[in-house]
């Protein structure tokens, strides 16, 4: 009889490093899941949809290669199949750090920075601890600034790779859900701290599915973190979206809380929350992914710094899509990108710049643009995004660039004057 901890790594196994080239192409099944979710809407949905569809400009800079900036070439090969880059910025607004896994939710390992704003990279991955490569799914990257105002750089992944996935195991490692690397030194230098959950096993509070996929500083000077996993084991049953505090900048963390249930919304699934404070200072909103596919997204708000949450309703159908984040532009528009599963949306799936206000969203509102920046032959577009001095947007996600090629880490360049240029030559 299998252990229940045996039983969860045998949950979370995914296919071996060798098969990471014929990982499932997820780009490909939202674009297929929205167009189930368009068949099987009622009408009166769908005629809402369409309502927000000729509301917005659409337009495509896709094909515009200059644009683009590969960080990390996919090449043929099994091990060059990077995918699911986050982005962290230092406060100069400049320097730029990039990690990633290697295959679809495969281990962690590399990283890359950028002095320059994302025009050129460095690999760093030997500054990295040995462990790290032992980090699994998603490995994700912020700056955390803690309540005396030290700003620290962290990465966080799910878990770490079970004993049988890892080929070399390495002695006396850590072992657990959510482990982490941490620099105090603005990314010179990196350390491993013990994972942030135990054991693997069903009853660690922070066993999850993907580590922390935002993380907000609040007004006492604390951060939230929003992370999901299954009810169940494993990505079985509805899926929960939880929440952490860490007072300290990111060393401990409160008791995981669940503060949004797929169990209590009609059997949708929500996941991979963006958590964003309003443009006044007074609003927290998250937008999720919902991983059945049976509409939009999924929003919910909190006016007490995330003690409360409201019920989670529909998301604009312009923002339909997965693993979002955002900026918010001095003119207060925001400017989102995401991987999209938008029904019946013009631009027929792929990395998408959603431009609009945060009243659009918190009144459910088509917004103003959506903007193709990036296609691909196969998987793509979990994304990272920052707004540089000279009003640079850079917005980096994977894809494959070349039909023959594992996914990319690429970033793409462009000003929203550009975007306002476009709109105003269209009328």
């Amino acid at each position: 009889m299998k252990t229940p901890a045996i039983t969860l790594l045998t949950a979370f196994i995914l296919a071996p490093l060798a098969a990471f080239a014929q990982a499932k192409p997820e780009a490909t099944n939202a674009t297929k899941a929205a167009k189930r979710a368009w068949e099987y809407a009622p009408a009166e949905k769908k005629a809402l949809w369409q309502q927000h569809r000729e509301a917005l400009k659409h337009f495509d800079l896709s094909e515009d290669t200059p644009r683009q900036i590969v960080i990390a070439r996919g090449l043929p090969e099994p091990g060059a199949y990077h995918a699911h880059p986050t982005t962290a910025m230092l406060a100069d607004n400049r320097t730029m750090f990039c990690v990633w896994n290697i295959g679809h939710g495969g281990h962690a390992g590399p990283m890359a920075r950028s002095d320059d704003g994302g025009l050129t990279w460095t690999r760093m991955d030997d500054a990295l601890p040995l462990n790290y490569a032992n980090f699994k799914n998603c490995p994700s990257l912020y700056r955390i600034t803690d309540p005396q105002g030290k700003d620290r750089m962290w990465v966080f992944a799910a878990r770490t790779l079970a004993d049988k996935e890892n080929p070399k195991p390495i002695e006396g490692r850590h072992q657990g859900f959510m482990p982490r690397i941490v620099s105090e030194d603005d990314g010179k230098t990196w350390r491993e701290l013990p994972p942030i959950g135990g054991r693997i096993a069903k009853d660690d509070p922070f066993r999850c599915i993907m580590t922390f996929s935002s993380i907000v500083r609040l007004k006492d000077g604390t951060s939230l973190g929003l992370f999901h996993r299954g009810s169940g084991i494993g990505e079985e049953g509805t899926l929960q979206v939880l929440q952490s505090i860490t007072r300290d900048g990111g060393f401990t963390w409160s008791p995981p809380v669940v503060v949004c249930d797929g169990t209590k919304l009609d059997g949708k699934h929500p996941c991979e929350p963006y958590v964003f404070r309003s443009p006044d200072g007074e609003e927290l909103c998250c937008l999720m992914r919902e991983n059945r596919r049976s509409g939009t997204s999924l929003v919910m708000f909190s006016r007490d710094e995330g003690q409360t949450w409201s019920q989670a309703v529909d998301a604009p159908w312009g923002l339909t899509g997965d693993r979002h984040h955002g900026i918010t532009l001095p003119d207060r528009r925001m400017v989102i990108v995401f991987r999209s599963a938008t029904p019946q949306s013009k631009d027929k799936g792929g990395f998408i710049a959603w431009v609009g206000t945060y009243d659009d969203i918190k009144q459910g509102q088509p917004g103003q643009y959506r903007v193709s920046l990036l296609k691909t032959f196969k998987d793509g577009f979990y994304p990272g995004i920052h707004l540089l001095t000279d009003g640079t947007i850079v917005a980096t996600t994977y894809a494959n660039l070349v039909a023959t090629e594992n996914p990319s880490i690429v970033s793409v360049r462009f000003t929203m004057s550009e975007v306002d240029a476009l709109a105003e030559a269209s009328q």
